[in-house]
């Protein structure tokens, strides 16, 4: 343990040195005494890497996307389906059933109008763009305690409530700036910007039950039972299953959706004067809001199969996975200590012209390639252990693993596993949190998930030989007198 402990000290002091250089055979004898002489070597290997496709990946992204884009660069087109439910607060209440001023013929309350709104809040491509989408009724809600990957298709599950049973399926043609609201609203300081689908349709209910439309439903059924709408879960299987917007046709962007909002508007009496006001329905992190992603996985397959770069393409695109030469690395090697296993990924830049170029993912993990699926699975955050993040270097151009001497042990000690020696490189989103004052101050990640923004890259590598991708490694041992 003590020799550990100096191996340690002495590599560490060994970087911060000056007087270090690439010759490193007699260093050992500088640092220690004879008694305990410390060798340190290095020495540099090729690694192999391949495009390999995501197919489907656990979608846990607390961001919705809508919308269909292609990507300037590779051509590929996505689109982004959402589903969404509502949530309701145990203190939920309308106003007195006598000071609803909104009334039919027959003195009935009703709504006056009501609608969704997909507050958005940025987006990728052309606000300009023409696209068409379709909102569908759930017949049953999504329920929670499920793993839902990125290819999750409500409508393909049996999810939606049909048509000829009374089921919405509102058409809505729209584009991010919304045209059919004034610029006096537009403008107002607090508008945030939405996609509106109007909901104002006669709606026939799971009892055959006709109503002008789906707001003056959800007024009578709370006015019936209001317990209902203090329980999400009751809200959800009794009231409200939720709903699925389907991207029907058109592209050119895709919105962020932050949260969906079922809006109720009616008349309302107090004081004597009569108001139109609204409540409301919001997706919140207490329920299921996923995002269904559809890509050209022919076209993918096609990128997946191009030499002399790999991809790393979101959502549910294109990972990179490389080849570590693990025999090579350990030959003549196997009483030393590996200290550091350093991987450079440099981005070969983009030769094409466009104003709707996808991003650069931001961050990345490296991990086994036989984990890939279990990390996700078990919300796990990398350790520096077996697990590795880099973020993009603007100044480098590249993506840095200053150390990933875990996995290269990880592999020399198990040589059974299923995929020896291979690591996969992914997309991923993060969420932080800051702890501290002042300098105390440190920012800890939190949450892992797969990146399901829209972003796209080359790198450089998948080459004869993988000349093209190194990895540096840095070896210590003691000898006695």
């Amino acid at each position: 343990m003590r020799r550990n402990i100096i191996a340690a000290c002495m590599f560490a002091a060994c970087l911060g040195m000056v007087s270090c250089d690439d010759t490193t055979d007699t260093l050992g004898g500088s640092l220690t005494d004879n008694g305990n002489r410390l060798s340190i070597k290095a020495d540099t290997f090729s690694v192999t890497s391949e495009t390999m496709l995501a197919e489907k990946v656990i979608a846990r992204s607390s961001t919705g996307y809508l919308g269909r884009m292609e990507d300037p660069e590779t051509h590929t087109t996505v689109t982004g389906n959402l589903m969404s439910q509502f949530h309701v607060l145990k203190n939920f209440e309308l106003p007195e059933k006598d000071s609803i001023m909104s009334r039919d013929a027959n003195n009935e309350i009703i709504a006056d109008s009501c609608d969704i709104r997909l507050y958005y809040s940025s987006y990728y491509g052309d606000s300009l763009s023409q696209m068409k989408l379709t909102a569908y009724e759930l017949a049953k809600p999504v329920e929670e305690g499920q793993t839902f990957f990125s290819d999750f298709d409500p409508e393909a599950r049996g999810y939606i409530r049909p048509a000829a049973q009374g089921g919405i399926a509102e058409k809505r043609s729209f584009t991010l700036m919304d045209f059919t609201e004034t610029d006096s609203i537009r403008k107002k300081k607090g508008y945030a910007r939405n996609i509106n689908v109007r909901l104002n349709g006669a709606y026939k209910d799971k009892n055959g039950v006709t109503y002008n439309n789906y707001g003056t439903y959800l007024l009578r059924k709370y006015l019936t039972d209001p317990s209902a709408f203090r329980d999400t879960y009751r809200f959800l299987h009794e009231v409200c299953p939720g709903f699925y917007f389907k991207i029907e046709g058109g592209d050119g962007a895709i919105a962020h959706i932050q949260m969906a909002q079922l809006n109720i508007y009616f008349k309302h009496m107090e004081k004597k004067k009569v108001t139109e006001i609204s409540t409301n329905f919001v997706s919140t992190e207490e329920v299921l809001q996923i995002t269904n992603f559809s890509n050209d996985n022919t076209q993918l397959r096609q990128l997946a199969s191009e030499t002399g770069h790999t991809y790393l393409k979101t959502p549910a695109g294109l990972f990179t996975k490389l080849t570590l030469p693990i025999a090579d690395i350990m030959a003549g090697h196997s009483t030393d200590s590996i200290n550091t296993a350093k991987i450079v990924l440099y981005r070969k830049n983009n030769d094409t012209s466009s104003n709707y170029q996808f991003g650069i993912p931001k961050n990345v993990i490296m991990l086994p390639a036989d984990s890939l699926q279990s990390f996700f699975k078990n919300n796990r955050l990398p350790d520096n252990k077996i697990s590795f993040l880099a973020t993009y270097n603007s100044t480098k151009n590249a993506y840095e693993f200053n150390n990933i001497s875990g996995i290269v042990n990880l592999f020399s000690h198990n040589r059974t596993m299923p995929e020896w020696g291979k690591v996969v490189v992914v997309p991923v989103e993060l969420q932080t949190v800051t702890q501290g004052v002042g300098s105390g101050r440190q920012t800890k990640i939190t949450k892992v998930s797969h990146d399901m923004g829209l972003s796209s890259t080359k790198l450089i590598g998948n080459t004869a030989g993988g000349k093209n991708i190194q990895i540096s490694v840095i070896y210590s041992k003691f000898y006695g007198r």
